[in-house]
């Protein structure tokens, strides 16, 4: 089966580019899709979250969460559920009804690299969630705290 591409002249549109890892840090972020979605082996259910970045130089750049809540392994469940519960916290919805009422909302990202493996490129993996309110009034670590060598 073909595609009718009539009208499409990629002399007019920029082309993608590749992009890069991010580097590691915390980015103010948000939830702006979620769905559900059938494991690999069909033996579980995960919610596949994407999280775009919103300020900064990498702002528009995309990252996704899936988190496999309905799963034979009770451990892969409680790190989904554990995970989902920092999510809801920095969002400010403790009992959400629907993914949907995670969208839409600021909140922090700390944001890691994970290594090549199996034949893939390094990758971001998201490591911590924060409310934006809470990155916003975090007090500074002591000077002793940022550089215990110096006194």
């Amino acid at each position: 089966m073909t595609a009718n591409l009539a009208g499409f002249d990629a002399s007019t549109v920029e082309p993608t580019t590749a992009y890069e890892v991010l580097p590691a840090g915390e980015y103010q972020a948000m939830i702006t899709d979620s769905e559900m979605k059938t494991t690999k082996n069909g033996n579980g259910e995960y919610l596949q979250l994407t999280v775009e970045i919103i300020d900064g130089e990498y702002k528009g750049r995309l990252l996704w969460e899936r988190l496999t809540l309905k799963h034979p392994n009770a451990k892969t469940v409680e790190i989904a559920q554990r995970t989902l519960s920092a999510i809801c916290r920095a969002v400010g919805v403790l009992q959400p009804k629907d993914s949907a009422e995670l969208h839409g909302v600021a909140f922090v990202v700390k944001v890691g690299i994970e290594a090549p493996k199996n034949g893939y490129d390094a990758q971001n993996r998201i490591k911590a969630y924060k409310s934006a309110r809470q990155a916003q009034t975090a007090p500074p670590p002591a000077a002793d705290q940022k550089m215990p060598w110096r006194k």
